[in-house]
């Protein structure tokens, strides 16, 4: 039967779509494209048919950046039952329509399995293993939250258990909020935090806050101890997922962002929430990793690791090997 392409306008078919198909996928939800588009990035949404029947989505930015443009589908595209002819068709759709923004490539991060049939799916598109490092939660650890909290407790490591004991010693007030001057304390805290350990902050963490605030799918927790906030974490409900996505913290032996975590894991289950994702960690070969230190403290909570299928290039220019080298580069330089 013929494939065709359309533009999506309707939010209520899009999200029960994806919702069924990978409700973890954070970058390809309504929300998620509304932040994009109040950051002034251009959007597009955009779902492939089968005789009317919707069989597939894709939300692609633009991006444009020093290395050059490139078109992304972030946790996208997202194709029912990984049916190969609906792929074959949706990147070349994507190829040519990169051509038309006169873009350099195309990246893709699917949230399907690392698994030797995807990677060769991947390959007979045309598509190759991105130079960037593992990003947007592809390798990420989880925790799930069908157990009682002795039993969550008992599954921590013995001194991720003592700081939360410890925490309540201290009598940290953990608060949840939704205002903007506990945003902007939170944004000053995450800051300080960049510059601690020298990454690059996040851009559009009050759009991201704002939006996902007015359906109620994101939360600020705030640690303080007498006054100071100590610690500090965004927390997105989406899908059947908590998502850790931003946290920060002062340099402190008070047990704050140990606070914090406990807290959101016990809302996420009385939300009904079946997994608490704690987002990106270090690859276990990786010891220099940047991320190795909120790796130990993530795992110590327990839970697994879910790996998805690494970030994929289609190339559509020339210039695409020159982009491709300068993140290589900043990969190796930066320890990833």
């Amino acid at each position: 039967m013929k494939l065709e392409i359309h533009e999506i306008q309707d939010k209520e078919l899009w999200e029960r779509f994806l919702l069924a198909q990978a409700p973890g996928a954070l970058f390809q939800s309504w929300p998620w494209g509304d932040v994009q588009k109040k950051m002034g990035i251009p959007v597009w949404r955009y779902g492939v048919y089968e005789g009317g029947r919707l069989i597939g989505i894709a939300q692609i930015i633009k991006v444009s950046a020093k290395r050059g443009r490139f078109l992304h589908v972030r946790h996208g595209p997202i194709v029912a039952n990984q049916n190969k002819a609906v792929w074959q068709f949706a990147t070349e759709w994507l190829k040519a329509f990169a051509q038309q923004e006169q873009c350099w490539f195309v990246r893709i991060n699917p949230l399907i399995a690392d698994s030797i049939q995807n990677k060769a799916l991947m390959a007979s598109l045309g598509l190759k293993s991105a130079a960037i490092h593992a990003m947007d939660g592809e390798y990420c650890w989880v925790l799930d939250l069908d157990r009682s909290e002795d039993e969550l407790l008992a599954g921590m490591r013995k001194t991720t258990r003592y700081e939360i004991r410890r925490s309540e010693k201290f009598s940290i007030e953990v608060i949840r909020s939704n205002t903007q001057k506990d945003l902007h304390d939170f944004l000053s805290l995450y800051e300080k935090t960049s510059q601690r350990h020298e990454f690059v902050p996040h851009k559009g963490i009050n759009e991201e806050f704002e939006v996902f605030g007015i359906g109620g799918l994101a939360q600020l927790y705030l640690a303080r101890q007498k006054g100071e906030v100590l610690a500090g974490a965004i927390v997105l409900w989406y899908g059947n997922q908590a998502i850790y996505h931003h946290g920060a913290s002062v340099t402190s032996r008070i047990p704050g962002s140990y606070a914090i975590q406990w807290q959101a894991i016990l809302d996420a289950k009385k939300r009904g929430i079946k997994l608490y994702n704690f987002w990106g960690i270090a690859p276990e070969d990786k010891l220099h990793h940047p991320w190795r230190g909120i790796t130990l403290f993530k795992k110590g909570f327990g839970g697994r690791i879910v790996e998805y299928i690494h970030a994929q290039d289609l190339p559509v220019s020339v210039w695409y090997p020159f982009s491709r080298a300068v993140e290589a580069v900043r990969r190796i330089r930066k320890g990833y």
